[in-house]
């Protein structure tokens, strides 16, 4: 029932931004019989038969929804048996919507505005007549059995807001029509087997959300890291390589989580770190960074799970970092940390869950043996930090990043 609740919210608020007509009425997807969602003053998910501009739409609808029926192999349980005739809106998974003709002439036309599919165990692939369907909102395809590629023709889906693809068997090169949808807005490639490098462009467009975790690709995040909107970026449990690029320290200030673990990165964390004031979740782990913690991180203000753990990080702790007062777990379990200030051991008394396991702390349980801590791996790494003898305040962080900022051309 979340799920269809959030489809509607998706839905009334596309019909909004098209003036929508009164009148509400829900129809369930893939769960029941007449699946879809209607918006209008009718009350029904039956079409005007008198509005030639629905029948064009629905018709469209039909001609992509057949060829991709056909181009389905397995259906276990059973949904596309309701994909007969021509009543689109009937179709289980199908969501249909009444919007305001944008041509002027007042009339109500009615569309599909969206495909949910999440969890149908569908086994077929992807078709180019899908791209017919240019009123539809949010395409929903978790957990199936597609395979194949994304058609070119995807890019012609004006509408589109939301396309997930994830938890599927797409292989090869990364899809890149689907970062050219002009009005994209979140982007779910994740648990796929995609391969190669990640494109430059997907940092330049307007993704609100980009997740492109367990699936293949390798080579370095580009340089244009810090170029993108996005509040969500997952590329975890991939096979990413080189350094974290400078221009993440410059991006989005609504920045909340952010998903680097399982890599192969290495260099250091940048010292930009601490200018997302609005970071929930920032987690490293589990690749080969070095170096110093910057002093920037106790700027995290809002920081819930801060883990970078398993990575070859040496220096001290810094006390700040401890105090700050979010954090619900703080990991940094084997790197090659040399201790931390008392106010780090106040943690457990916070009820914050704190690993600091396997470093080279002297006097502290379950840590490395001394050899291992002899030769600290990186030790003659420079990374690039803000001199002075005093914890960086955070203001003046904020103020040399408008001070680059504006003097940039």
């Amino acid at each position: 029932m979340f799920k269809i609740l959030a489809i509607l919210v998706v839905l009334l608020q596309i019909i909004g931004a098209t003036e929508a007509a009164f009148g509400v009425g829900v129809g369930v997807g893939i769960g029941g019989r007449g699946g879809g969602v209607w918006v209008g003053s009718g009350g029904t998910n039956s079409p005007n038969p008198y509005d030639s501009s629905s029948a064009s739409r629905l018709s469209n609808a039909y001609t992509a929804l057949q060829a991709w029926k056909s181009a389905i192999k397995d259906d276990p349980l059973g949904i596309l048996k309701t994909w007969v005739g021509s009543n689109v809106c009937d179709y289980k998974g199908v969501f249909c919507a009444d919007l305001q003709d944008n041509m002027g002439s007042g009339s109500v036309v009615t569309v599909v505005a969206g495909i949910d599919l999440n969890h149908a165990n569908l086994q077929g692939t992807l078709v180019k007549e899908l791209s017919l369907l240019t009123d539809m909102s949010l395409l929903h395809l978790n957990t199936n059995r597609f395979s194949g590629s994304v058609p070119d023709t995807f890019r012609d889906l004006t509408s589109l807001t939301e396309l997930d693809l994830s938890n599927n068997h797409f292989a090869g090169p990364f899809p890149t029509q689907t970062i050219y949808i002009p009005n994209l807005l979140y982007l779910d490639l994740r648990f796929n087997s995609f391969q190669g490098p990640i494109p430059d462009d997907i940092f330049n467009k307007r993704l609100d959300a980009i997740f492109l975790n367990n699936n293949l690709f390798d080579g370095e995040i580009p340089q244009n890291l810090g170029n993108s909107p996005a509040s969500v970026i997952n590329l975890a449990n991939n096979k990413l390589t080189g350094d974290i690029p400078f221009s993440f320290g410059y991006m989005s200030p609504k920045l909340k989580e952010v998903l680097f673990l399982n890599n192969q990165l290495t260099g250091c964390i940048p010292e930009g770190v601490g200018l997302w004031s609005d970071l929930q979740v920032f987690d490293v782990s589990f690749n080969s960074l070095m170096g110093h913690l910057p002093d920037s991180i106790s700027c995290l203000n809002e920081i819930e799970v801060l883990n970078l753990g398993h990575n070859m990080i040496s220096g001290v702790l810094p006390e700040m970092v401890c105090e700050l007062r979010s954090l619900i777990n703080l990991t940094v379990a084997y790197n090659f940390l040399s201790g931390f200030d008392q106010e780090c051991s106040k943690l457990f008394f916070r009820n914050v869950g704190f690993d600091f396991t396997s470093n080279c702390i002297p006097g502290r349980e379950m840590q490395r043996p001394q050899p291992e801590c002899s030769a600290i791996p990186g030790g003659s790494l420079s990374c690039l930090r803000i001199p002075g003898a005093k914890p960086l305040v955070c203001g003046q962080l904020f103020e040399a990043k408008q001070a680059t900022t504006s003097s940039s051309p």
